[in-house]
Parts: structure tokens; C-alpha cells; sequence
């Protein structure tokens, strides 16, 4: 066994902050995840900086924001050249694994991703389909052969299966395991009949902000979240099996969260807590308090970063994520005033809407329109977000204090808020987009 802390990554696809039972809002059952959550530290504030699939990933591995990583929309290739945590920590003696959803190799999402630098330094094993939400059908690429492979079942159980795997064959050598799942992302029902049948559709309370909801459609993605904490178990289950707990780091989280019908709206790419908010626990007894909610501020970008400061591997200055693992453990009083919150490009669910660049801070949102208009919310006293500030009058200091804390923000990243498709040649990245759009839409372009 190594004195050097293993990091076990796992993260589910879509799930929002709220539909975790210990923050205590959505009806949803997690145990597990309950468990996990009393053993280590609860994050309150934990957002998404980019509220969809590969753009947040990216950040995720990078410790880059999106823009700075060139990757600000679905389906765009993250660049071979941007190094991850995963290279760092192969530098480390670390044994560097990847299961499931990987979203990060562009056009198609069926692809193969050969061995090398598209793969971002998860060298030693390497258990993925690009992107695949058939959740009874999964299929997955294996290690250095381009033959897909495929089983009936659940593919959360199978992935959770594959990662116990990796966790009996490196368990002598420091190792760092990402495991991504695709629930709960639509479809919402396509998840075992146990868990489904958990949640009757009409006895589910709504959300206060909910309109015109689907509620088979609400019902599945609780189900599936129960289906993703049995997971959870069976994985902490295995770590104290073999002997692990004590000097594994356990993460749990998301890529962003999903609207379900709150104001209205699906999926994600918006400003409001049910899209950017995500679940955010971090395990490692011994090293960091059990028990503990925190409301410290902390992005998707900062994943990275905190992890290789909490495993005391320095961290590069390429990463413009923040080293967060101080304030974690009690020992720094530096803790961010806000997270930087954006969307850069409008496509897919949010393809008729403006770019938005905001802040979340402890207490409020606010964000910017490109074309203008903007929103303030207090989350203490309005947490359905049911009131928009800048519409009321007696705010406008408030206001002006969170577009200098936006501002700041945009300055430190060069962020120039334009338009996407400024954005996406600025970054070199605008043929690519042309493809991308032409492989889901028929055609070349799209608002921005």
C-alpha cells in the first residue's frame, strides 16, 4: 500500500444538487449517498461554471475553464494538447483509470478513441463510450482494441462493476479512478422497474417554481438516482472490503444539473440553481472532518486542482481553477468570493436563447445577457428563484457590486463576451462547430 492518497472520481451525468437526499429538497432517496455525505464534507455551493456536458467535463479534467480549455460547447473536441489531472498525476506514480461517459471526442459520439493524447493521460485502463445514454444497452471500448463491446443490463451496474474491478487489480499502487455514469440524463425512464417503482408519478410532491411538468418523466430521474446511490454503496462496500477507505480520497458529483420543468425549461445550459448547482461530497477519513455542510464556493474547474492539493501534488500553472483544498480542510481563510458562471455558445435545448455570463456568490445570482437584460436573485430568501431583483427597485448597489465581481472575472479570464461564433473562430474551433452542426441539424449554422 502507498502513503500516497488513491482518488476515486465518481460522477453522474445531469443530476442537480437538489434531488440528493441529504440537502433535504427533492423527495429522492439516497442512503448511500447519505452515508458517503455524514462521513466527509457536504457542499452546499458547489456549481457547474458551464451547465452542460462537454464543456463542464473538460473543465473537469483540465482544471481550465472552458474557454481557456477551447472547449465551449457540446461536441468539440477537447484539444490533445491540453494536459489533465490524470497526466499530472501519472508524473506522480499514479495508476490513472476511466469508466464510462466520455463526451470530450467530438463528432461522432460513437467513436473509438484511440490510445494517446485524446485520451488525456488515463493511460492504464480505460473502460469508455464517448456518449451513450441507451441505459439498458450498455457498450463500451476496452483498453487499446477498437472492437466495441456491449452487455444487456443497467449500464450504471456495469460500469460500477468494471470500477471494483480496477479497484482489486491496482489496489497495491497509487491509483486514480474516474467513473462516469450516464444517469440520471434522459430518458428518465429508462432505469430498472425496482426503482421506478419507488417514485408513483402522481404522489411525487413539485418543486414551487415547476410548470407544465411530465411527472412519469420526474418520477424516472428520481428512480434513477436511487439506482445510481445502490452504486454508491457497492463501491464503498468494495473500498472497505479491500482495505482501501483509510487512504482513499471518494469524490461524488455531476457535470450540471436539469431544470425538469422548474420555470418551465428542460435540461440545462441555464443560469438557475436547478441547472448550475450540482452534489458535491468529499471522503477521506483521517484527513478531512466528518459531517461537515459546507457553503464554500467551489466550480467544476476547482475539482482538479483541490484534489491534487489535497493529495499534496503541486499543481500546474496552467490550471486556472483554484486550489480549494485549504478551506477544505480549515487551515486557509481564502475562500472565493464567487464562481464564475457562463454559457458561451446558444445551441441544442438553449440554441434560441443569448449567451450569459454571471456569478453565483453565497448568497445570490446574478447574470448578464450578451444582447442585455440581466438577473438577481437572492437564494436565501427566495431559493425557487421566483423573483428576479432587477425588476424591483432599491437593488441597484447590489447589482453594481456583483457586475464588478462579473467583471473581475472576465478580466483575470480574458473573457470578452461576445458572440459564439466570435467565440469559435477566435479559438480556431468554428470548422469544427460547422460539422457539428451540420451531424445533428442538416445545415451549417445557427443562432448565436
Amino acid at each position: 500500500m502507498t502513503d500516497r492518497p488513491n482518488i476515486v472520481y465518481v460522477f453522474a451525468d445531469q443530476m442537480r444538487a437538489m434531488s440528493v437526499g441529504c440537502l433535504h429538497d427533492d423527495p429522492v432517496q439516497t442512503p448511500n449517498v447519505d452515508r458517503l455525505a455524514s462521513q466527509g464534507v457536504l457542499f452546499t455551493n458547489a456549481v457547474a461554471n458551464t451547465p452542460v456536458c462537454t464543456p463542464s467535463r473538460a473543465s473537469l479534467i483540465t482544471g481550465k475553464h472552458a474557454l481557456s480549455c477551447r472547449t465551449i460547447a457540446n461536441d468539440l473536441r477537447l484539444p490533445a494538447d491540453e494536459p489533465g489531472i490524470a497526466d499530472v498525476l501519472k508524473e506522480h506514480g499514479y495508476r490513472r483509470g476511466y469508466i464510462g461517459k466520455w463526451h470530450l471526442d467530438g463528432i461522432s459520439r460513437h467513436m473509438f478513441t484511440p490510445p494517446g493524447r485524446r485520451r488525456h493521460g488515463f493511460d492504464d485502463y480505460w473502460a469508455v463510450y464517448n456518449c451513450n445514454h441507451n441505459y439498458f444497452d450498455c457498450k463500451w471500448f476496452e483498453d487499446d482494441s477498437p472492437e466495441l463491446r456491449r452487455r444487456p443490463g443497467y449500464d450504471a451496474d456495469i460500469q460500477t462493476d468494471q470500477a471494483i474491478a480496477f479497484l482489486e487489480r491496482f489496489r497495491e499502487e497509487p491509483f486514480c479512478l474516474y467513473l462516469s455514469w450516464g444517469p440520471p440524463h434522459n430518458p428518465y425512464r429508462v432505469v430498472p422497474q425496482e426503482f421506478l417503482d419507488m417514485y408513483p408519478p402522481d404522489e411525487i410532491p413539485l418543486r414551487p417554481n415547476v410548470e407544465g411538468p411530465d411527472r412519469a418523466a420526474i418520477a424516472g430521474y428520481y428512480a434513477h438516482v436511487s439506482a445510481l446511490d445502490r452504486n454508491v454503496g457497492r463501491l464503498m462496500e468494495t473500498l472497505d472490503h479491500l482495505g482501501l477507505t483509510e487512504n482513499t480520497i471518494v469524490v461524488f458529483s455531476s457535470d450540471h444539473g436539469d431544470m425538469l420543468w422548474s420555470r418551465g425549461r428542460l435540461n440545462k445550459q441555464q443560469p438557475y440553481d436547478e441547472s448550475i448547482r450540482i452534489p458535491l461530497i468529499i471522503r477521506w477519513p483521517g484527513h478531512l472532518p466528518a459531517g461537515v455542510v459546507d457553503d464554500l464556493l467551489i466550480g467544476v474547474v476547482d475539482h482538479a486542482p483541490t484534489l491534487l492539493g489535497l493529495a499534496d501534488v503541486d499543481v500546474p500553472a496552467g490550471m486556472n481553477g483554484l486550489d480549494l483544498s485549504s478551506a477544505i480542510r480549515g487551515t486557509s481563510d481564502g475562500r472565493p468570493s464567487s464562481a464564475l458562471i457562463a454559457e458561451y455558445v446558444s445551441f441544442d435545448q438553449a440554441r434560441d436563447w443569448q449567451p450569459w455570463r454571471g456569478v453565483r456568490t453565497e448568497r445570490y445570482t446574478y447574470v448578464r445577457w450578451l444582447q442585455g437584460g440581466a438577473l438577481l436573485y437572492d437564494n436565501r430568501e427566495d431559493p425557487y428563484q421566483l423573483r428576479n431583483l432587477m425588476l424591483e427597485p432599491g437593488h441597484d448597489s447590489l447589482a453594481r457590486d456583483l457586475e464588478g465581481e462579473l467583471r473581475r472575472w472576465l478580466t483575470r479570464l480574458d473573457d470578452q463576451f461576445t458572440a459564439g461564433e466570435e467565440h469559435l473562430r477566435e479559438l480556431g474551433r468554428w470548422e469544427e462547430w460547422l460539422i457539428r452542426q451540420e451531424h445533428f441539424y442538416g445545415f451549417g449554422t445557427r443562432n448565436f
